[in-house]
């Protein structure tokens, strides 16, 4: 059972690192990130500038806890939820057939945007967000735990 505990550790301190990497380029420009919530084209002009501005403080808080073991399950939901967001954005973009440089880790555009890239390596973030996700809510033992075994 321990090799699933340091997996666990593993798995959600790879995640916080992840969510504190993306919140760094995005908090000390603001502006350029904001122009790559823009480009998106999903959200109206009134809201770009407010997620450009909180949702690097968001990955970067979600980030300190998932790296600092504190309120797991709720920053484990969040980081899904985000990750589940950031991926759906990323398609809906690419059906439209709208390529966007996705602004993840880096507000620099230059060259051309690796949309298939970038859904693969988030489809690989969103499996992390998974694993974290069962070690959090699994049963733990006890008459529940019992009955799905039998």
């Amino acid at each position: 059972m321990r090799s699933g505990r340091y997996f666990f550790l593993a798995t959600r301190l790879l995640l916080g690192a992840l969510l504190l990497a993306a919140s760094v380029d995005k908090i000390l420009h603001p502006e350029d990130f904001a122009k790559i919530v823009h480009n998106y084209m999903i959200l109206p002009d009134s809201l770009v500038n407010i997620v450009a501005i909180s949702l690097p403080w968001l990955e970067g808080l979600l980030g300190l806890l998932l790296v600092a073991g504190f309120w797991l399950p709720g920053a484990v939901v969040l980081a899904n939820a985000l990750l589940l967001i950031f991926f759906s954005a990323l398609i809906f973009n690419m059906a439209r057939g709208i390529d966007v440089h996705c602004g993840c880790f880096s507000t620099k555009i230059t060259g051309s945007p690796q949309t298939s890239w970038y859904l693969v390596r988030d489809s690989l973030f969103l499996l992390l967000g998974f694993a974290a996700w069962l070690q959090v809510f699994r049963p733990r033992g006890g008459a529940r735990h019992q009955a799905l075994k039998i």
